[in-house]
């Protein structure tokens, strides 16, 4: 039994405090008469604390307990202490006794730390429940392909998800939304739906013709009214394009001529006139279209093809996804108890949010995230929708900063039945009633883009502390930062606009991944060619260690020759381990700073790669334990990040194409017999002087095996290196190497050249055709020639002998 550690301390404390020593020993005595403190008792100082209070044990025999608890005691300590005097463990009646032990003194443990958008400062970490995390976050706006806008917030909420709960161990409860009831979603499903029906009546020339230019009227205001100059020239080259493509059917018309050319005519401009077309459809007959399922057929495509681009970029589907449509009833409910709560109010069939009774009430603030943007009318008139902006509906709020809960469906819009009249949720209460339905009064985390901020998150708090009637919705609100193109901001009208699909189809998604794992998740972005060579180069050196490694596991050793005696590099190594390790840590526990992260990494593979060489260089193999140890962290990191898809022991994997093949544990016996075979072949070419069979190697190394995706590295005096990887990378690798040959060749011969012109050496013969190496040489042994004679001839003046010899 240990002595009073733990619980028995509060005990001894409280017996200490009694002044009365008589009552004091009688309270130690009814505290020790509950345990055995002879036979295992462990001394503590709790124990010396109270023993120093007595000068002998108790003469009553009643309190027996105490006085064996003493003479235990005393036997230990080799005698009673003095008040005032130090104690500590003697050797007492020829026993030696047990040290005292003291704890080390340890360093303080990281603390996670997020960057808070409602303090704007890192903030530690922590949740509401223990381990439990329970996060929000906003989903997209199903009406078109995803973007590379959309990768930047998707991946980065991936990689702090996967973070959070694969390195620090949280119980993440990750919730997303679909909008898939939006004023955009209305207004494209319905342009759609109207122009399919009019292509499908299949108008004739001229009635097409007429159409188009009615279009291209009500196509011009438009553009006159557009102020963004990037909309503007995006605007003006529809309408160019139009316009040229009305020509071509214009003259088939006036012409006559056949009717399968003017046909294919037609096609042509129903397509280019498309945008046109639907607009100007809308505008006269989208009143009509009331079934609200030609309104969800739109998003239900777009969603599909969302979930489709998560996959492809290795993003975890989340926990619980919700959709607008399907909360309805839910949202209606929330609706309805903010009005009750007295922070809504119902105007001509639409519910608003009362803004001003919200923030002059003393349990709430408006605001929260951007309080100096309250009062933009624009961006809140953005956060309303296109279709929510008109004069009617904005002379319905009591003040201009209140926003729409509820919106009454004009002709032509998606309705549900309601206590207001048929109508449809605003944008800003869906993410509220359905968080609120799932992660109840408050959160730990919500997510979203940097430009939702305002409006749309800080009346997501309003409304949703006004249901609640709290100040405390949302604890963490974390927003991702703005991707931009080459330093632009990404528009269709700039032709920056790049879907994930296009993307994928230049780089693949661990490529994209790590390019955002080299900056901030919270910081602006900029995607381009350098951003993603960075990602490339990192992706190759790191490739090029796992690699390395393999290759060295898979030299054969004995089970003893796995471990060798460390030297100093080896303990060297793995104190830099260690620490890079240690600095990983602190970089993730701020603000999971995965930049610095990497660069840790980076950092620790260049020393492994140092150590490798300098090995090699002194014929002597590495630690194989140590450099796997190295791998296998490296391994496990890029799997909390993402940046492995699949299962892999260590490094990158390699699949076989359209497979879940792992190509390496298949193929690699065979590729090493293939190495050991061709080194013996080279061995014996060498030393029988075979340069033809030397020059089939190097083309099986060069030009064969890095079609198959294989490298083949030869090292002077060492066996060679098998490295298994990406083949189009392998042959990009190969056409790099044989550009820089060239361009090497090509200097070579242009210093060549130069020389010649400046020793005077013809270049070309007069017919204008360059010299062969052979006849430059011939030429520039006759000037040596020349230029010997010419040099004698020289020196000969010098001295006056050709004078002599002429008078002579």
């Amino acid at each position: 039994m240990s002595g009073a550690s733990g619980e028995q301390a509060p005990a001894y404390r409280s017996i200490l405090s009694i002044r009365d020593e008589t009552a004091r020993v009688q309270a130690l005595n009814e505290h020790l008469s509950t345990r055995s403190y002879v036979r295992g008792y462990s001394l503590s100082q709790a124990d010396v604390d109270v023993f120093r209070q007595l000068s002998a044990p108790p003469a009553d025999t009643r309190l027996f307990h105490v006085a064996r608890w003493f003479r235990h005691i005393e036997a230990i300590l080799g005698g009673p202490c003095g008040r005032g005097e130090p104690c500590g463990r003697q050797a007492s009646k020829g026993r030696r006794g047990q040290p005292q032990w003291s704890p080390p003194a340890g360093s303080p443990p990281c603390k996670l730390r997020l960057y808070n958008s409602l303090t704007r400062s890192k903030d530690v970490f922590i949740p509401q429940h223990g381990k439990r995390v329970t996060w929000y976050s906003c989903g997209p706006t199903v009406y078109d392909a995803s973007h590379m806008g959309h990768a930047r917030s998707y991946i980065s909420f991936d990689i702090l998800r996967r973070v959070l709960r694969d390195y620090f161990g949280y119980d993440v409860f990750y919730c997303m939304n679909i909008t898939d009831v939006d004023d955009k979603i209305i207004t494209r499903a319905r342009q759609n739906y109207l122009f399919e029906q009019y292509r499908g009546k299949r108008p004739q020339a001229a009635q097409l013709l007429e159409d188009v230019h009615a279009a291209l009227k009500l196509f011009s205001v438009k553009l006159c009214a557009a102020t963004d100059p990037d909309k503007r020239q995006m605007l003006d080259r529809i309408q160019r394009a139009v316009k040229l493509a009305a020509e071509p059917l214009e003259k088939a018309v006036q012409s006559d001529l056949p009717e399968e050319v003017a046909d294919r005519r037609v096609e042509v401009l129903l397509e280019e006139a498309k945008d046109l077309l639907s607009d100007w459809l809308d505008s006269t007959l989208g009143s009509e279209v009331t079934d609200n399922s030609i309104f969800s057929q739109l998003p239900k495509f777009w969603e599909e093809e969302f979930h489709r681009d998560m996959e492809a970029l290795n993003v975890l589907p989340p926990d619980v996804l919700t959709r607008v449509s399907e909360y309805v009833p839910e949202i209606v409910n929330f609706v309805q108890k903010i009005v009750d709560n007295g922070y809504g109010y119902a105007s001509n069939g639409s519910v608003y949010f009362d803004t001003v009774k919200f923030a002059s009430s003393d349990r709430h603030s408006y605001g929260k995230l951007v309080p100096e943007a309250v009062g933009d009318q624009k961006a809140l008139q953005e956060g309303e929708g296109d279709l929510s902006i008109s004069a009617d509906r904005l002379s319905e709020k009591r003040s201009p900063n209140d926003f729409a809960l509820w919106k009454a469906s004009k002709p032509g819009e998606p309705s549900w039945p309601c206590p207001w009249g048929k109508g449809r949720p605003g944008w800003h209460i869906e993410c509220s009633a359905m968080a609120g339905t799932l992660l109840g009064a408050s959160m730990d985390i919500h997510g979203g883009g940097f430009d939702l901020r305002f409006p749309h998150h800080d009346n997501e708090l309003a409304q949703s502390e006004a249901y609640f009637e709290n100040d405390c919705w949302v604890h963490y609100f974390l927003h991702t930062g703005h991707l931009t193109i080459a330093g632009c901001k990404m528009s269709k009208s700039l032709k920056n606009f790049i879907t994930i699909k296009d993307a994928l189809k230049k780089h693949s998604a661990r490529q994209l991944r790590l390019a955002f794992l080299m900056h901030s998740w919270k910081d602006t972005l900029d995607y381009s060619s350098n951003t993603m060579e960075s990602a490339l180069q990192y992706e190759k050196f790191m490739s090029e260690f796992f690699l390395n490694v393999k290759d060295i596991l898979r030299a054969p050793v004995d089970t003893t020759g796995r471990f060798e005696k460390w030297e100093d590099e080896e303990s060297e190594l793995n104190k830099s381990f260690y620490d890079k390790k240690a600095a990983v840590h602190e970089a993730l526990c701020d603000n999971v700073d995965t930049h610095t992260a990497l660069e840790e990494m980076r950092a620790l593979v260049s020393q492994c790669n140092l150590y490798m060489a300098a090995r090699k260089a002194a014929r002597r193999r590495p630690s194989r334990a140590l450099l796997e140890s190295v791998a296998l962290y490296l391994t496990h990191m890029l799997k909390i990040f993402g940046a492995i898809e699949e299962e892999s022991s260590l490094g990158f994997p390699v699949r076989g194409p359209g497979t879940s093949l792992d190509l390496e544990s298949t193929v690699m016996p065979y590729l090493q017999v293939l190495s050991e075979f061709r080194e013996g072949v080279r061995k014996i070419a060498r030393e029988q002087k075979v340069p033809e069979v030397l020059r089939l190697s190097d083309a099986l190394r060069d030009d064969i095996l890095p079609e198959l995706g294989v490298r083949f590295e030869d090292h002077e005096g060492l066996p060679t290196v098998v490295k298994l990887g990406d083949r189009e990378a392998l042959l990009r690798e190969r056409e790099e190497k044989r550009r820089i040959e060239e361009e090497k060749r090509k200097k070579k011969e242009e210093a060549a050249r130069k020389k010649q012109e400046q020793e005077g050496l013809p270049t070309h013969d007069t017919e204008g055709k360059e010299l062969s190496k052979g006849q430059v040489k011939k030429l520039k042994k006759l000037f040596e020639t020349q230029e010997k004679l010419y040099k004698e001839y020289l020196q000969m003046v010098q001295n006056g002998s050709f004078q002599q010899n002429s008078g002579d």
